[in-house]
């Protein structure tokens, strides 16, 4: 599989011959200003709650891509009523089948509103199970005891797992969340593009280095084989 980073959040991964969009929150976010948010693809974006630095850009992506739309329920029918046409609405423990395979929504800790205050139900993280391989997507949150769920339910190839602190899990918990999960190799997200989460890459690489993990930092617009 291959995975482009696109800054904070936001990633994209080739599974299933399908382009998943994740979180997408580009064009307000400095750091990816060299990232054309008009040329950015996408089959399918998923999103896993309803906070701003994860929603920015879901609404122009989708109109003009026409991919489908795969969030918490409260999320999706907020995206509807914003003219949205091409929306899955899905709930926690849930699990449908699309084009790129297989996926299923999973517990996350951390709140949810919308952009204009409305109720954004439950966070949530995704598991995505296609033939060309297998991933978990937290989503912003805690560290969980769930997680063992996701570890003892699927072989994962890898996880991608927020590391940046103060509003989701630091470093140290992200391990242990990867060790949960059963993933040796993990890609680290939502860090850098505020002040209270800046990381330092070093530390953070020596920590997984120390669990026995392999940590992925790409640049924004990198991608790397997975």
């Amino acid at each position: 599989m291959k995975f482009t980073y696109y800054g904070h959040a936001c990633f994209a991964v080739q599974a299933g011959g399908k382009t998943l969009l994740f979180d997408p929150f580009i064009s307000p976010n400095p750091l990816a200003k060299k990232i054309d948010v008009n040329k950015v693809a996408a089959d399918f974006i998923l999103v896993s709650h309803g906070h701003g630095d994860h929603v920015a850009d879901v609404i122009d992506i989708a109109k003009r891509t026409g991919a489908k739309v795969i969030a918490p329920f409260e999320v999706g029918s907020w995206f509807e009523n914003k003219g949205v046409k091409n929306v899955q609405s899905m709930n926690h423990g849930g699990a449908a089948k699309m084009d790129f395979g297989r996926v299923k929504l999973t517990s996350a800790i951390h709140s949810s509103s919308m952009p204009d205050g409305s109720y954004g139900g439950n966070a949530a993280g995704f598991v995505v199970e296609a033939d060309d391989g297998k991933f978990y997507y937290s989503g912003d949150t805690a560290l969980t005891l769930d997680m063992k769920l996701v570890g003892e339910s699927v072989k994962l190839n890898f996880a991608v797992l927020p590391i940046g602190d103060f509003f989701t899990m630091g470093i140290e918990d992200a391990v242990r969340a990867a060790e949960f999960v059963s993933a040796k190799k993990f890609v680290g997200v939502h860090y850098d593009t505020f002040p209270s989460i800046k990381l330092d890459h070093a530390a953070a690489q020596k920590a997984a280095i120390a669990a026995g993990m392999e940590l992925l930092l790409p640049g924004i617009g990198e991608t790397v084989d997975i």
